[in-house]
């Protein structure tokens, strides 16, 4: 089976984007999508979301480094399921916005998670 580590998509009408048929059992448990650390969005499995990333936005309640990170991997924060017949997400027009996405997206696999940027 060959590596898909890099992705282009075209939102439909309603702003969903298809998950390659290769990826989609990497997000059969869910998809957390949120905010990234640039003017593009983090595409996460909800088991890393889960295992790996939720851990550490629970430190110390007077660590202003946490109270940060969870600011911005929270505000907006979307999670839902892949439709069961396409493999797609709708995202939110909000976090388009954030990210200059208006339809072409590319998705590139950073390590256990992905990024969404604006195609150029």
């Amino acid at each position: 089976m060959a590596t898909v580590d890099y992705f282009e998509r075209k939102l439909d009408d309603k702003r969903r984007l298809t998950i390659p048929p290769e990826l989609r059992a990497e997000f059969e448990n869910g998809v957390v999508i949120t905010r990234g650390f640039g003017t593009y969005l983090h595409l996460y499995p909800k088991s890393v979301w889960d295992q790996l990333v939720e851990p550490r936005l629970d430190g110390d309640i007077l660590d202003e480094r946490i109270a940060d990170l969870n600011v911005q991997f929270r505000m907006g924060k979307l999670q839902g399921q892949l439709d069961g017949k396409q493999g797609r997400i709708t995202l939110e027009q909000h976090l388009l916005d954030y990210a200059g996405i208006e339809r072409d997206i590319v998705a590139v696999g950073v390590g256990r998670y992905w990024r969404l940027m604006a195609k150029q």
